[in-house]
């Protein structure tokens, strides 16, 4: 059985191979082989770098020659993403602050040591790569990053905004660390970000942005007010960044996970308000197959919870060029929760 699974894989590759080389001529022309026109009258058309081209085979996971940062990459959906945007040709440079950011975070600070994980597996695909540690909230810091990338790499075609903390108190437990360092990380880091690395993308006329929002910028979360208005404001800037920058061809698109199985949301108080969002009374200190076994059956795709490397893809297509007229625009990864809101 072992030798027929890995014959048969090896025939799939093969042919999938083949196909897209026998495809890739016959891709090269438009689908609408017609004429672009009315009334004898020619429509105008985009600018070749303001569309997505022909069809061709990859168009929305090439990403060769490019060169990303991506913000919060020592773990989690940071690192997914990081990862897969190398996966597909990137070069890309992690950054994080990898340490303690604030006392109003509930998950453990990353590390130095997860940071140069996420170098290596980079470099596992043959790509550039190198860890650099730096706060988000210090967006001079942030400039001279950008400076740097752009002297080393010769450029900035991706910039992901991810890193993010998360706190779980009451509006009325609140002290003022447990609002204030979660808007100041969250939404003004994002914000930071943007207006560092934007400059250069405004130099080349060319450029990608994608911020990391969540489901819960989209409702309201009950015990995670700063969370939720952080991932809010994102939306905001998001939209109000694309308005912007579109005269200079850089897009801004946001991607909003649902509930992701990472070190931010791992931790029993997590656990605990993923199944009492249900409706339901959270037992004392739940185990992660209790909360999986409350939650799954609430989502669409009967899953308690997605996994990082679910988020990246949707990174990979948004800095492809087969996005070049996507921007402005929203991307929910949820598993089906996206259906029961608005």
């Amino acid at each position: 059985m072992a030798a027929f699974d890995s014959a048969r894989r090896k025939f799939m590759i093969a042919t999938a191979a083949g196909l897209a080389v026998s495809g890739t001529a016959a891709a090269q022309s438009r689908t609408d082989d017609g004429p672009r026109t009315l009334n004898g009258k020619p429509m105008p058309e985009p600018a070749p770098e303001k569309t997505a081209g022909p069809v061709k085979p990859g168009r929305g996971s090439t990403l060769a020659g490019k060169v990303a940062v991506v913000t919060g990459a020592a773990r989690g959906i940071g690192r997914a993403i990081a990862v897969e945007l190398a996966a597909n040709g990137a070069d890309v440079v992690a950054l994080d602050i990898a340490g303690p950011v604030s006392p109003a975070s509930n998950a453990q600070p990353a590390t130095p040591q997860e940071l140069d994980e996420t170098v290596r597996q980079i470099e596992a695909f043959g790509r550039r790569s190198e860890a650099v540690k730096a706060d988000i909230r210090d967006i001079a810091v942030l400039r001279k990053v950008a400076d740097e990338v752009e002297r080393d790499y010769g450029k900035i075609d991706i910039v992901v905004a991810n890193a993010a903390i998360q706190r779980w108190k009451p509006l009325l437990e609140m002290e003022e660390a447990d609002w204030r360092d979660v808007i100041d990380n969250n939404l003004n880091g994002t914000a930071n970000t943007v207006r560092a690395f934007a400059p250069k993308m405004v130099a080349r006329r060319k450029g990608r942005f994608i911020l990391i929002s969540s489901m819960q910028g989209k409702h309201g979360t009950k015990d995670g007010s700063s969370y939720s208005a952080s991932k809010w404001g994102i939306l905001g800037l998001m939209k109000s960044a694309a308005m912007e920058f579109g005269e200079h061809n850089i897009t801004v698109n946001a991607i909003l996970p649902g509930l992701v199985d990472t070190p931010l949301t791992r931790y029993e108080k997590r656990l605990s308000e993923s199944i009492a969002e249900t409706g339901r009374k959270p037992p004392e200190n739940p185990t992660p197959q209790e909360a999986w076994d409350v939650r799954a059956p609430t989502v669409p795709l009967k899953i308690g919870w997605l996994q990082p490397d679910d988020i990246s893809p949707v990174a990979v297509f948004l800095a492809s060029d087969a996005a070049n007229l996507v921007t402005g625009a929203e991307y929910e990864v949820t598993g089906g929760d996206s259906a029961k809101s608005v």
